[in-house]
């Protein structure tokens, strides 16, 4: 309807509708159009013109694309309620319109169709859809998406009629915008498919076919496209750059979303680049578009900046010299304000810390009160993150402590407490200015924050009594928080100067605790100190004295792998809710290549159901439990399972006899390099050099040994005994592992070879990386499920762990100016030092002897330097992770004269440098 046609929406009389049925069968073809435009601006506005539904649809019968589209619009929202009456248009939509020789027509009659929800109408179109499918490329992109609609409908006669294959025909099309249609289309189906057998896969040849495509599309066909291409993992590291290079001129696009789509190709493609210098290089490329997104209005400057705010999380050095775009305006809207905050406190480092720190204090006199409690609470981010800022941000704080502007104030005492948890004993001079600062202190968090300062410094606060009873004095008015940190605070107090006073305090606190008190966490709590107190002061003061665990970094508050997974969502919602699919649009899947990525973020409600089945199922793990379906109950058994395996523990590996340089004895370097395909063999090794992981005990009669050790190709296997202990021969096992770290999982499963009673058989089972990952922190636990057919087919369940040293990938000699870029640009992500206690003759001959040790198991020297003090070497090892290469750093330094061994270990990997410590430690040791 044009702009002219207004007039349609004007008010009705009573008797319209009979006028107007008179009008539509009137004749007149500019009367009837009129009539038609004035029942579809009555149905737009609400007013029900459904008694006209026989008179409307007769109009169908016309050669005028206005009048078809008018009466198709009728037909789509009245079908549904006159199901019956809406077969009437059926023989025109098949035999005239479908048929018609102007392809506008054709299109919109097959759309049409595809709107009309209605059971006996959608068996109508599958065969106009099918001729659709072939025709003018303006009625193939129609039909493109109406094959998405009927599957939304149907989803069985699509299948059934072969719809899919002719769509993913269509990606090979030589019109660009049937391509884009169609990969749209395919993407529908995907996230509408329960049952996840429409995976839209990529071949090699067609994304070829899509990125030739890519520059004839409309913008939005190009988001469609760079979509589906995001999901695409490379063949090899070349295809990864060529993709890379083809994709990056769409970040110069003025619309935002095919930038935001093109950055997520860039960055799913850079995990398949090894060379550091290509991806610095392409990562360089992705900073300029991101920084002129943040010129666009105020809605579109927030999702920008929930995706750059991922994006560095993964790559931080892409935005570092542009800090300065991200200071924020006077105009700025409060939401854009705080994603910016977040933005910089995320991008500060020791260079540009004095500019960031300017910027938050000015935010700090601003008159928004939570956008100047968050710029306090970023001051104090930046250094709990970088410590070599610390005491320039403490000072800063303590400036607008002297503003005496009350939540100034008590945000600054909040972020100071945060401070000395990060770094005990180093900034107490600061405390005394806090204390002047009491008197304005009104809200439960920050007098808690007070509170426990006074408690952890009482020894060095001289009026540290008077202080405390201050607050005690309103003990019973004050928040629970409050009250449990005057609790504790007290006993600190008591604890540090056991004198009349605090023994006084100590008692008043714990009467009024236990007493005056409806909350149970503080009156459970204070029973706790009275008894402690009471019975053993000694362990009181072990108990509530004992360090603390450090305030941790929140920067890179995201772990590795849910980060990964949310750069795979860059440009869609979940970028900007931080969530994957399934969990804000319950029937969406996240699904790549085949594989749902959804499974493994989403375990909460997975991992309630193990630990009900492993409460139900605790008994019948220790036993045989036949008839059950190994593949469908394994999660169920592994919590009762780790209570009864205890012996798997890393102290466990450790304690077996191996030889020198050695961590287990391995199999010669044939076999290694070969081994025997998971079939059974004569045992050579007796059980005494592999730890028991499941005793006969525990599996009627069924005992294995093994461990993880590495093949000479650098991939693990596991090397099992497996012991017949019962009555009858015993064949046909099969493994599985649950979700772990490392995504081991068995390549195969042992042949069917027989175990006699009383017969040991070893067994090599090669392990891949192509398991399920769990997630988090680095872990080295591996839960396993063994299956014995001949045991009534019993599962059982024990717990394993990896040997790091057996899962390292040979790697190539690196310089060391390499390593130094790479040791110096992993900031924050995840550092760990320890002195190792070995005892070590330092000479010359001895390091080396000790460096080789770490290099027969794939730790490679890459330099050692001394000096009059010490001798250092610099060691690297590398690690396979979710298809994807991570390096392991070691700085170890041999001490002149003590014989200290220090060791300190830098990893992208959360969790990784802790347990890589741990093993050079058995390694050395």
């Amino acid at each position: 309807m044009s702009g002219g046609d207004a007039r349609y929406f004007t008010s009705y009389k009573k008797g319209e509708i009979a006028e107007w049925r008179n009008e539509i069968n009137n004749p007149d073809r500019d009367k009837k159009k009129g009539a038609v435009k004035k029942v579809i601006a009555a149905m737009t506005v609400g007013k029900d013109v459904s008694m006209l539904f026989t008179d409307v649809v007769n109009c169908m019968q016309t050669g005028d694309v206005e009048m078809k589209k008018l009466v198709y619009l009728y037909l789509i929202n009245y079908a549904k309620n006159q199901p019956d009456l809406a077969i009437l248009a059926v023989n025109t939509f098949v035999k005239k319109d479908t048929q018609d020789p102007n392809p506008l027509i054709r299109a919109l009659a097959v759309r049409t169709m595809g709107c009309i929800r209605v059971d006996k109408i959608t068996e109508y179109l599958c065969d106009p859809l099918q001729r659709a499918l072939d025709e003018d490329p303006y009625v193939r992109k129609t039909a493109a998406i109406c094959v998405a609609k009927l599957f939304d409908i149907n989803a069985e006669l699509v299948r059934d009629r072969g719809f899919l294959h002719q769509l993913h025909d269509l990606l090979a099309d030589s019109n660009p915008m049937v391509v884009a249609n169609a990969v749209a289309a395919l993407s529908e189906v995907q996230h509408s498919s329960s049952s996840g057998i429409e995976n839209f896969t990529l071949a090699s040849d067609t994304v070829h076919k899509l990125l030739a495509a890519l520059n004839e599309c409309t913008e939005w066909g190009q988001v469609f496209i760079l979509d589906s291409i995001s999901s695409y993992s490379p063949q090899n590291e070349r295809q990864a750059e060529s993709i890379i290079e083809r994709v990056t001129p769409r970040l110069q696009h003025a619309n935002c979303a095919v930038v935001l789509s093109a950055a997520k190709v860039l960055i799913s493609q850079l995990e398949g680049v090894r060379n550091s210098d290509a991806v610095s290089h392409a990562v360089r490329k992705l900073a300029p578009p991101l920084v002129t997104l943040l010129s666009a209005e105020s809605e579109i400057q927030y999702v920008a900046l929930r995706n750059i705010n991922l994006i560095i999380q993964r790559y931080p050095d892409v935005l570092q010299d542009e800090i300065k775009v991200f200071f924020c305006k006077y105009n700025d809207p409060a939401f854009v304000k705080q994603e910016k905050l977040e933005t910089m406190v995320k991008l500060a480092s020791q260079e540009n810390i004095e500019q960031v720190l300017l910027e938050f204090k000015e935010y700090a006199t601003e008159v928004d009160v939570e956008f100047v409690r968050k710029s306090v609470r970023a001051i104090g981010r930046c250094a709990v993150s970088i410590a070599d800022s610390a005491e320039r941000c403490i000072g800063v704080l303590l400036e607008l402590i002297k503003t005496k502007v009350n939540y100034v104030v008590q945000e600054a005492i909040v972020v100071i407490r945060d401070i000395f948890r990060r770094y005990p004993d180093r900034y107490e001079g600061v405390i005394g200015a806090l204390c002047d600062s009491l008197d304005s202190l009104d809200e439960p968090e920050a007098k808690a924050s007070m509170v426990w300062i006074i408690g952890e410094y009482a020894d060095r606060i001289d009026n540290a009594e008077d202080l405390m009873d201050v607050f005690l004095e309103t003990f019973s008015d004050e928040a629970v928080d409050v009250q449990l940190q005057l609790l504790t605070a007290t006993v600190k107090l008591f604890l540090k100067k056991p004198s009349s006073g605090p023994q006084n305090l100590i008692q008043k606190v714990l009467h009024q605790a236990t007493s005056d008190t409806d909350d149970p966490d503080l009156r459970d709590r204070a029973y706790v100190y009275w008894r402690l107190l009471s019975s053993d002061p000694e362990a009181a003061k072990e108990v509530v004295l004992a360090s603390k665990p450090m305030m941790s970094n929140d920067r890179a508050y995201l772990d590795l792998e849910a980060l990964q997974q949310l750069l795979r969502q860059v440009s869609t919602l979940s970028s900007v809710y931080y969530k994957i699919p399934s969990a804000f649009a319950p029937r969406s899947t996240n699904i790549i290549n085949g594989v749902n990525l959804d499974e493994t973020m989403s375990s909460d409600l997975a991992d309630s159901a193990n630990k009900k089945g492993a409460e139900n199922s605790a008994s019948a793990s220790l036993s045989p439990t036949p008839g059950v379906d190994m593949l469908a109950d394994l999660n169920d058994g592994f919590e009762a399972a780790a209570k009864q395996s205890a012996s798997a523990n890393l102290d466990s590996f450790a304690a077996f006899p191996e030889s020198p340089g050695t961590f287990l004895t391995r199999p010669s370097s044939s076999q290694a390099s070969n081994p025997s395909s998971g079939a059974f063999a004569k045992s050579t090794l007796p059980s005494s050099r592999r730890p028991v992981l499941l005793s006969e005990h525990a599996s009627s009669g069924l005992r294995i040994s093994g461990s993880i050790v590495s093949r000479g190709d650098g991939m693990p296997y596991y090397d099992f005994l497996i012991s017949n202990l019962t009555q009858k021969p015993l064949t046909g096992f099969q493994f599985q592992f649950n979700k772990n770290f490392f995504m081991l999982a068995p390549e195969q499963q042992p042949d069917d070879g027989m175990i006699s009673p009383g017969e040991s058989k070893s067994c090599m089972i090669p392990l891949s990386y192509l398991g399920t990952s769990a997630g988090g922190k680095a872990s080295l636990l591996l839960q396993v499920a063994v299956k014995s057919p001949l045991q009534n087919d019993a599962i059982f369940y024990f717990n394993d762990q990896i040997p790091l040293e057996a899962i390292l990938q040979p790697a190539a000699e690196m310089g060391f100016e390499l390593f130094t870029e790479i040791w110096q640009s992993i900031r924050m992500v995840d550092k760990c030092t320890k002195r190792l206690d070995v005892s070590w003759p330092l000479s010359g001959a001895s390091i080396e002897g000790a460096l080789a040790k770490l290099e027969n198991n794939k730790f490679n020297t890459v330099s050692l330097k001394s000096n009059d003090d010490a001798h250092v070497a610099f060691v690297m090892g590398k690690i396979m992770l979710a298809k994807s290469e991570e390096y392991i750093l070691l700085q170890i330094t041999f001490a002149i004269g003590t014989g200290a061994i220090d060791a300190a270990c830098r990893s992208r990997v959360e969790g990784i440098s802790d347990l890589t410590l741990l093993a050079v430690h058995r390694l050395m040791s």
